[in-house]
């Protein structure tokens, strides 16, 4: 753990204990100079929790007040005001919240006071407090932070880290792909607390290797597992192999493999290792093995989940059998599953790009019926299908009228469709689409912008080019030197030369 820096501690008040010890309160480090509004909120937060000084406030209270403020400053402040309580001493449950909100919130100088502050407390902690602060340094990217809560465990908590802190620790820094990081720490734990990994751990290296596509390497790993009498490999280890070699491409070793886990070591498969061979038959183009190790799965008492009926369907598709598709996604139904959004827009994904759009809707009315929300993604698709079919009135439409009903729409789902009009040529169809996306705050990328611009001054449609162009300006837009030279061009040979200066005035403001 960081030790605070003299400057720090100099700035961190000091407070008394209900014990002799003497401790550094991080409140201090955690403020700024507040304006007159935060100061209002700061007092009514601590006015609330102590409105009555008679009151004694528990360990309970506290952590429920701490738990509810949403200001950390305010938070910091409960926790130090009920510590000056007579008979209070803070305990592990009520240094996790205040840790745990100051590691939601990054108040990483504030932390450290605190973590400074336990260090002179006599309370017995729980490596749990230390684990969580792992996990969140390790969403925020701060993998060296990572490993200094791993070594805070022994000094604070006074007990050596457990299996179950080395595996996290190690996880953590391997699914960041932190490899140099993850092998010091295993090769340090090993020295400095004497602790063999378990399986978990070995489980750990084994997916680090698949994941870096070394097999080979992460078998080595499952041997040193089976010289072990506590490190055997279990169903983790196969599955994670198993997936492995299919990702490798290597479908029979992966089916050998298989055999071996189920008929010599009795480990019975799970839906996850099946979905690993299903996928794996799926990318390698062998949908028909696919749906054999599917037969095999339900024959041999392990019900199908939604993510092997995904897998498959998804298979099928990409390899060309959308009835087949489908007849999976009705046996999904029949089985008492409901189908997500990502299997839906799978489906429909595939109708669309074979031209069948109009099933594509269909399956889309379906899932309004099962009140299964349609993304802006599956839009999208629709919208893709319907203009590879050039049914652009219909696809305008539902540009048009979908926002209207609540459903969000994102700035590709114009230019899909404006990209396809513009591509056809049906310039009256791209101006008023535009003009839609204009309203509603969607500018074309910029390429297409100019394409338009110079389509229309070719086709003779200038005053169509200048009205868009007025738009397109005020929204930021700069076009090319070439397309503001054919522009000027024709509005000069029109004789409209006050467009011609609006809008040199509009782009020199912007310049």
């Amino acid at each position: 753990m960081k030790a605070a820096s003299s400057k720090s501690r100099h700035l961190l008040s000091v407070e008394s204990l209900s014990s002799s010890a003497q401790f550094i309160s991080p409140l201090q480090s955690l403020k700024v100079t507040p304006d007159r509004a935060d100061t209002y909120a700061e007092t009514t937060a601590t006015q609330r929790v102590f409105s009555r000084e008679s009151k004694y406030i528990s360990h309970e209270s506290a952590i429920s007040f701490i738990k509810r403020e949403k200001n950390p400053e305010n938070a910091l402040e409960i926790f130090n005001k009920v510590s000056a309580q007579k008979g209070f001493q803070h305990n592990n449950s009520t240094y996790a919240i205040i840790l745990h909100k100051l590691a939601q919130s990054k108040k990483y100088q504030a932390l450290d006071a605190v973590l400074h502050r336990m260090t002179y407390e006599t309370c017995k902690f729980h490596e749990g407090i230390f684990l969580n602060l792992m996990k969140h340094f390790s969403k925020a990217s701060k993998h060296e932070r990572v490993l200094e809560m791993f070594y805070s465990i022994l000094p604070i908590a006074r007990s050596k880290p457990s299996l179950k802190a080395i595996s996290t620790c190690l996880n953590l820094l391997v699914d960041a792909s932190e490899t140099d990081l993850a092998r010091k720490f295993l090769l340090s734990t090993r020295k400095d607390f004497q602790l063999e990994p378990n399986t978990c751990i070995f489980n750990i290296l084994v997916k680090h290797h698949c994941k870096k596509g070394d097999v080979e390497s992460a078998f080595e790993v499952m041997k040193e597992m089976k010289k072990s009498e506590v490190s055997l490999p279990n169903l983790i280890t196969y599955s994670t192999l198993i997936d492995g070699l299919c990702a490798s491409g290597r479908l029979e070793d992966s089916i050998n493999l298989f055999e071996e886990m189920v008929s010599k070591h009795q480990i019975l498969p799970d839906a996850l290792t099946y979905n690993a061979l299903i996928n794996g038959f799926c990318r390698g183009r062998k949908t028909d093995g696919a749906k054999k190790i599917m037969e095999f799965m339900k024959n041999n008492g392990c019900h199908p989940n939604i993510f092997n009926y995904s897998s498959l369907m998804n298979g099928l598709c990409k390899d060309g059998k959308l009835e087949e598709a489908k007849e999976v996604l009705d046996e999904m139904k029949a089985a008492g599953l409901s189908p997500d959004t990502v299997v839906y827009t799978t489906l429909i994904n595939w109708l669309c790009r074979s031209c069948k759009t109009n099933e594509a809707i269909e399956l889309l009315k379906e899932m309004k019926e099962k009140e299964c929300k349609a993304d802006e993604v599956t839009f999208n698709v629709i919208l893709g299908g319907l203009c590879r079919e050039h049914r652009y009135c219909e696809a305008l439409n539902m540009l048009e009228r979908l926002p209207n009903d609540g459903i969000y729409l994102n700035k590709g789902s114009y230019r899909i469709v404006l990209n396809s009009l513009l591509k056809e040529g049906e310039l009256e169809k791209v101006v008023e689409l535009l003009i839609l996306m204009l309203h509603r705050g969607f500018l074309p990328h910029f390429a297409t912008s100019n394409e338009l611009l110079v389509s229309l001054c070719k086709a003779g449609k200038v005053n169509d080019a200048v009205r868009l162009l007025f738009g397109l300006v005020e929204m930021g837009f700069k076009p090319d030197p070439l397309t503001w030279s054919i522009l000027i061009d024709l509005i000069c040979r029109e004789r409209k030369l006050l467009p011609a200066f609006d809008l040199l005035d509009k782009l020199l403001v912007l310049d």
